[in-house]
């Protein structure tokens, strides 16, 4: 697991062809925008959450975040334990982000 600022995850995320954006916050809080093509599994779901981890290509490169960044650093210390070797934890979290932001509500 890495700590990235902002602008690593950005920059790093960019240029990464085998990237995957992994949002582990609550459906309410996907309710207030996800970043775009960001696959939203909850933290929150526990062994649910684990269930959903385990499905997922251990091969890619996951960029992980939440509200603030304590989350998702949690949920890339549960990957890195089922085997996931590339899980980046978004410093700041979806609070601080600059990027585009994709509105879920139709």
């Amino acid at each position: 697991m890495a700590d990235l600022t902002q602008n690593d995850w950005t920059e790093q995320l960019e240029q990464d062809d085998n990237a995957i954006v992994l949002d582990v916050r609550t459906a309410e809080e996907v309710e207030m925008g996800i970043i775009p093509n960001a696959i939203h599994i909850d933290i929150y779901k526990g062994q649910g959450f684990i269930d959903e981890i385990n499905k997922l290509d251990k091969s890619k490169n996951y960029y992980v975040y939440c509200k603030a960044g304590g989350r998702s650093g949690q949920a890339c210390a549960i990957m890195n334990q089922l085997g996931f070797k590339n899980a980046f934890n978004l410093i700041g979290g979806f609070t601080q982000w600059q990027g585009e932001v994709a509105d879920l509500k139709k």
